[in-house]
């Protein structure tokens, strides 16, 4: 027989128990915009129970891009919040509109096999946009060893990572955590840090939510995160740039440029001085870089001579610049650090299926 004691003794410590389970999982999320960043990421309160599952709290929703930003081949598992009673607006070109307060939650990890999940992950660090009242601001946090913890990192850091891919390939690198100043070199924006992903055209697809697949622009207006939305019509769409259904060779190629050079290269970008512009909806093929002549490259040409050579990919600058790994040629600039093998060879397909070459230039020269 069990005595009384024992008994109560159980059940004193399950209702202790239930208590402290209780109180972690009904901590609401606490943003504030006027402070400064928290030194812990859990102080946050965006994820529930054990921190490393990233299990997000009522009202931290979860998303994905159709075609997202290659960094070293890390994994990425984002989260949006916003204040209640607040939503973001429906912009059918850029960014949509956050409201104050609103933070976008992206964290970086690399599953220790790809091939298999159950062996477990590495989250690197949770970088954080919160829309402050006169600007957005960039804030990252740096994963301990024991995943246990992310802690405020403004100066930057640099992680040896290892991993074995898919095909069971031992890969490493050296993933480079950016400093603010960084930030902002990728996510400028007519002068100021603006947000690259979360576009209508890269968020209308259907995700797998917790309570049923749903396209995710639906998704938003139902919980309250997204206005001026009406689901009854056609929404702008990029095409997935690693699934060949999703759209023709030229549109995958340039939803991938889009969201890997396009924040810099464009007409509001810090790249706009190249002349180069690779947003989807530029048509003018000479702003796209075809049969184009760099403002200024020195070794970044690679000793090509034009950013685009349609039929020809090695005399293209623009894949010397994305296969070469030399910090002062290498393109995108910040975000990489290896070659996105499959990402150049789609841009590779793309240019020698070009017709035309630039023959009569060269011979004018």
């Amino acid at each position: 027989m069990i005595s009384t004691k024992i008994i109560k003794g159980i059940a004193f410590c399950a209702a202790i128990i239930l208590i402290i389970n209780c109180s972690t999982t009904s901590k609401s999320v606490r943003v504030d915009v006027e402070a400064d960043p928290f030194e812990k990421l859990s102080d946050y309160h965006f994820f529930t129970g054990i921190q490393n599952n990233l299990q997000p709290n009522a009202g931290v929703l979860p998303y994905d891009l159709i075609t997202p930003l290659f960094t070293d081949y890390a994994e990425k598992s984002r989260f949006v919040w916003m204040p209640d009673g607040t939503s973001a607006a429906y912009n059918s070109k850029e960014v949509v509109d956050f409201p104050e307060g609103a933070v976008l939650i992206k964290n970086f990890y690399y599953n220790h096999d790809a091939a298999d999940l159950s062996k477990g992950r590495r989250i690197i660090e949770t970088r954080l946009l919160m829309k402050r009242p006169d600007k957005w601001d960039a804030i990252s946090y740096v994963w301990n060893d024991e995943q246990t913890e992310a802690f405020l990192e403004v100066a930057g850091d640099v992680k040896k990572v290892e991993w074995k891919d898919k095909l069971g390939t031992e890969r490493s690198v050296n993933y480079v955590v950016p400093n603010k100043n960084q930030c902002k070199g990728c996510h400028e924006y007519k002068g100021e840090l603006m947000p690259i992903g979360p576009k209508v055209r890269n968020l209308n697809y259907t995700f797998a939510y917790e309570d049923g697949a749903k396209n995710q622009l639906d998704k938003w207006a139902e919980v309250g995160y997204l206005t001026e939305y009406d689901n009854s019509i056609e929404h702008p769409k990029v095409a997935k740039w690693d699934d060949a259904s999703s759209g023709s060779l030229h549109d995958r190629a340039m939803s991938y440029l889009e969201i890997n050079c396009g924040h810099c290269h464009r007409k509001e970008g810090p790249g706009s001085v190249s002349g180069l512009f690779l947003m989807i909806e530029e048509d003018n093929p000479l702003n796209m870089g075809i049969c184009k002549t760099p403002v200024s490259a020195g070794k970044g040409s690679g000793g090509n001579t034009y950013d685009i050579v349609p039929g020809n990919p090695d005399k293209s600058i623009l894949v010397y610049r994305m296969e070469t790994n030399d910090p002062g040629a290498r393109m995108p600039e910040v975000g990489r650090s290896v070659m996105h093998e499959e990402g150049v060879a789609l841009i590779r397909e793309w240019i020698t299926a070009m017709e035309g070459g630039c023959q009569k230039s060269m011979d004018e020269k």
